[in-house]
Parts: C-alpha cells; sequence; structure tokens
C-alpha cells in the first residue's frame, strides 16, 4: 500500500514493522531485554499499552465468523468451561496440594493469576498463521473474555485471599471496566471508519502494534539482566516452569479435545496455553510482588517463542505445509497482547 502527505513515511515504517510478522514479536522480547533502562520508564504505562492492544484487538474482530461459530456452539461451550473454570480450578488445586502456596506464596499468586487470566488476544492470528481453525479460537476467546470478570474474582476469592492486594470484587471491577472501555472505544473506531479501512491498513496497524508491545515487554523484561546476573538458577528454574505449563496446558487441551479433530484440538491448546497475564497486570496496576514479576517476565518466552515451536507440530498434524501468513489478515495482529 502506498501513503501519501505528511504522515507517509512514518505509515511505511509502521507497515514494514508490521510486516514483519512473527520475527518482529521475537525481536521486541529480545529487544526489550537488551535495553532494560526503557523497561524502568516504560513500566507506569503497562495498564495503558494493554488497554490499547485490546482496543485494538477487538477493533479488529470479524462478527461475521463469530456469528457462524455461534451456530454451533457446544464445542466452544466446552472450550470455555475449561479454559476460564476448569484450568484454574484444576492449578488452584494442585498448587496447595503441592504446598506451593505455602512455601512460595509469591509464585502461587504468579500462577494463580496466569490461570485466571483469558487467553491472549492474539491467539486467533497466531492458529489462522499455522493454518488452523482461527475462527473456532477466536469465538471461544470472546465468550472466556467476556466471562473473565465472573470467574477472576471467584478464584481470586478461593484460591488467594489476601494473598491478591485487591479484592475479588475490586479485581472483578476492573476486569470489567478495561474491557468494556476497550470495546467501547473500538466500537467508536469501527463506526467512525468502518471495517474495510481497518483491514486496508492492515499493516501499519501491525506496525503499531508492535511498538505497543514493545512497551508492554520492555516493562515485565526490565530488571531481566539483572536478574540473570544475581540468581541464574532461579530464573532457569522460572523459565523452566513457565514452559511447563505452556505445555502441560497445550497437551492437555488437545488430549481433551482430540475427538473434535486433531487441527482444532491444537488450536484450542494454543489458545488455552497463552494466557492474557498484560491484562491481570492492567488490572492490578501492577501491584504484585516481585517474584510474581519475574515469574511474568520468564512467562513472555513460550509466549513470544509459540509461533516458531508449535508451527512443526501444526504441519505436522496437517499433513501438509502450514499456509502463509496471508491467512491471518483480517483477524487479530499476531501482534496483540
Amino acid at each position: 500500500m502506498s501513503f501519501s502527505g505528511p504522515l507517509a513515511r512514518p505509515l511505511q515504517a509502521l507497515s514494514w514493522l508490521g510486516n514483519q510478522g512473527t520475527r518482529a514479536i521475537v525481536g521486541v522480547l529480545l529487544a526489550a531485554i537488551v535495553v532494560p533502562p526503557l523497561g524502568d520508564l516504560a513500566r507506569p504505562y503497562v495498564t495503558e499499552a494493554i488497554f490499547l492492544l485490546l482496543c485494538i484487538s477487538f477493533m479488529r474482530v470479524d462478527v461475521a465468523m463469530l456469528r457462524a461459530h455461534l451456530r454451533r456452539p457446544l464445542l466452544v461451550l466446552a472450550a470455555t468451561a475449561w479454559t476460564t473454570i476448569a484450568v484454574p480450578a484444576l492449578v488452584g488445586t494442585i498448587a496447595r496440594v503441592t504446598g506451593v502456596d505455602d512455601a512460595a506464596p509469591d509464585l502461587y499468586l504468579a500462577l494463580m493469576l496466569q490461570a485466571t487470566a483469558s487467553p491472549m488476544m492474539a491467539s486467533p492470528a497466531l492458529a489462522a498463521l499455522m493454518g488452523l481453525d482461527a475462527t473456532l479460537v477466536l469465538i471461544t476467546l470472546v465468550t472466556s473474555t467476556a466471562l473473565v470478570p465472573l470467574t477472576a474474582p471467584l478464584f481470586a476469592y478461593v484460591f488467594l485471599g489476601q494473598t491478591l492486594s485487591l479484592s475479588p470484587a475490586a479485581l472483578g471491577l476492573k476486569l470489567a471496566g478495561i474491557l468494556a472501555a476497550a470495546l467501547a472505544v473500538a466500537t467508536v473506531i469501527r463506526i467512525a471508519w468502518g471495517i474495510e479501512t481497518i483491514r486496508r491498513h492492515r499493516a501499519p496497524i501491525d506496525g503499531f502494534n508492535i511498538l505497543i508491545l514493545f512497551v508492554f515487554a520492555s516493562a515485565i523484561m526490565a530488571h531481566f539482566l539483572a536478574d540473570l546476573i544475581a540468581s541464574p538458577l532461579r530464573l532457569v528454574a522460572l523459565a523452566g516452569l513457565a514452559f511447563a505449563m505452556f505445555f502441560a496446558l497445550l497437551g492437555t487441551t488437545m488430549l481433551l479435545f482430540r475427538r473434535a479433530g486433531r487441527e482444532r484440538a491444537m488450536a484450542l491448546g494454543m489458545m488455552v496455553s497463552l494466557r492474557n497475564m498484560g491484562l491481570m497486570l492492567a488490572a492490578t496496576e501492577g501491584a504484585i510482588p516481585a517474584l510474581t514479576w519475574l515469574y511474568f517476565a520468564m512467562s513472555q518466552f513460550p509466549i513470544h517463542l509459540a509461533p516458531q515451536l508449535l508451527r512443526p507440530l501444526a504441519e505436522r498434524l496437517r499433513g501438509k505445509a502450514g499456509q502463509s501468513g496471508e491467512a491471518a489478515r483480517g483477524l487479530i495482529s499476531p501482534a496483540s497482547e
């Protein structure tokens, strides 16, 4: 797409950045790590960054695809119940049975915030990039996100108690407010400019999305190098736990939904394993312990490496070469949190 006028160069730069796709996602993570001073500048703006990412994601939702999947709701309902109710219940129960809640309360808080979070807004686009059923992921994402303001306070009350600085009711209100405001802004943008205009400007919007993601990644990775030097074994252990959680959720979901077809099961598994921890950070306004921040930082590695990690498996399940990134056009940007 060609641009003209005073904004031509910035839009061309954003388009170039947006066209880098999953490479840009990995680049964002690496840049956030190697320039730690930016993290201290970005940390006060985590809530605003997450809000903008949500606005862009809601702005690009294809309503027609949502309606199509609503005509066959059983699989969507089962997947929604699994990711919003069963996952946090299982994680909380296992953590209590194994004594993690008493032995490492800050890590327990991190695991529960991760488990109660909704799936990432980027999940449908990542599914499309790998040739999986993006529409199924999209509708399940929407239903799960809509329930989080109700389910997150419930599980916070049952499993966290006084561990969380916010009360369960305040957490629910915060989540509902953030999601409702993002949806309202996205709706205004869609009405003002139209969905076709939004689709035509996919590349610069993707580029802008990546810049916002850099703000979030910089904030959460701000102390990574310092922590790595100070406690390398602790970081390796936390990274191992983050990858273990990622693959445990992926594998368990694929096993549970295997009768829906291997491709659909993997699409749902990817969605469930990629949790929107940024939303929980925004709801808590970053008022969480240092170890919780550190686990969230380590969780960015499986999140940002997901397309590269899962593509070979997706291609093997499909029995043919993976589809190109064009499959994701018109969906949510792969850089969305």
